[in-house]
C-alpha cells in the first residue's frame, strides 16, 4: 500500500471559501459591536414613561388652568350681558 500523500496547503483559497469566510467575519463584527441609533438596554437609559407621564400630568394642569380661565371670563360676561338687558328694561327718568 502507498502511504497517502502530504498534507499540503493550497496556494490560494477557492473563491467560495474566501466569501464565506468575510460574511462570517462580518456578520460576527455586526454582532459585537452596535450600530450607532440601536436600542439601548432598559438598565442604562432613563425612564421615557416617568417622562411622559410627568409631561402628560402638567399638560392637563395647564388645560385645566385654562378651561378655568375660560369658565370665569364666559360667566362674567354672562352677568355682564344680564346687567345691561336688565337696566335696559327699567325706564331712565325712575
Amino acid at each position: 500500500m502507498a502511504p497517502p500523500p502530504p498534507c499540503r496547503l493550497p496556494r490560494s483559497l477557492p473563491p467560495w471559501l474566501l466569501l464565506l469566510l468575510s460574511v462570517a467575519l462580518l456578520g460576527s463584527q455586526a454582532r459585537a459591536e452596535p450600530a450607532a441609533g440601536s436600542a439601548v438596554p432598559a438598565q442604562s437609559r432613563p425612564c421615557v414613561d416617568c417622562h411622559a407621564f410627568e409631561f402628560m400630568q402638567r399638560a392637563l394642569q395647564d388645560l385645566r388652568k385654562t378651561a378655568y380661565s375660560l369658565d370665569s371670563r364666559t360667566e362674567t360676561l354672562l352677568l355682564q350681558a344680564e346687567r345691561r338687558a336688565l337696566c335696559a328694561c327699567w325706564p331712565a327718568g325712575r
